[in-house]
């Protein structure tokens, strides 16, 4: 086996990754060993791909509410020769251990004001595959972001996704109590939103309706009085 040089954790997180109709996509060019690397993925599935398709200790997961979360260790044993590595190459998906879990740079205060503010979140949790913590860990992030959002913003379908969501994390062994209270007052503000909804439109139309009633008796009221020869005097 030849000599270890460089060795780098990434994280790729693909939004709507379900919808896309693209046959396929690329992450963001980085940096590992001297050399640059992109990582492909395929909406559509691709039969033909064999090279670096798939590997072990490499983790793709696709949550509930749409996002692809890739998360691969590129380990580089040996580089025959150089290349001119470019200042512009962007090394953001380069990931930080913050309590155990590797995430994103862009992450890394989230991720610390939640174990602030929560400091037994993950103290049953069970997984132990630092992959699968990271997956973990974005699905969480992008459920705390889902929920922040207001009722009126958010369809029953996102609802829906979030309380699965949920469930996922839970069985994961995150303790969320404070999420799941959240995420019941969305529920419960979403219906009263659309029964208010309904009953504005019912007013609406009953209004319009006698608006149309009245317009006419006063079109009739201005109307002039025609006169014929058996009424003249």
């Amino acid at each position: 086996m030849g000599k270890q040089v460089d060795s780098k954790t990434i994280t790729w997180v693909i939004k709507n990754f379900s919808s896309l109709q693209s046959a396929s996509i690329h992450s963001d060019q980085f940096v590992v060993g001297d050399c640059k690397w992109r990582l492909m993925a395929y909406p559509k599935g691709n039969e033909k791909a064999t090279y670096l398709a798939y590997r072990a200790n490499n983790l793709a997961l696709i949550t509930t509410l749409g996002e692809l979360t890739v998360v691969a260790k590129i380990e580089v044993l040996e580089v025959v020769g150089k290349i001119d590595v470019s200042k512009k190459s962007s090394p953001v998906m380069e990931t930080i251990d913050v309590n155990g879990f590797q995430v994103l740079p862009s992450q890394v205060e989230s991720v610390n004001r939640l174990f602030s503010k929560h400091l037994d979140i993950a103290s049953k949790f069970r997984p132990k595959n630092p992959y699968m913590k990271t997956a973990y860990m974005n699905v969480l992030l992008s459920l705390t972001k889902t929920l922040c959002q207001s009722p009126q913003d958010l369809s029953n379908d996102d609802i829906s996704g979030a309380g699965a969501a949920l469930t996922y994390l839970r069985e994961a062994g995150f303790k969320l109590d404070w999420l799941e209270k959240k995420h019941g007052e969305i529920k419960e503000k979403k219906k009263k939103e659309e029964a208010s909804l309904k009953r504005l439109q019912e007013m609406e139309k009953q209004i319009f309706n006698e608006a149309q009633i009245y317009k006419e008796k006063v079109l009739a009221a201005r109307a002039p009085l025609s006169l014929n020869e058996d009424n003249v005097f």
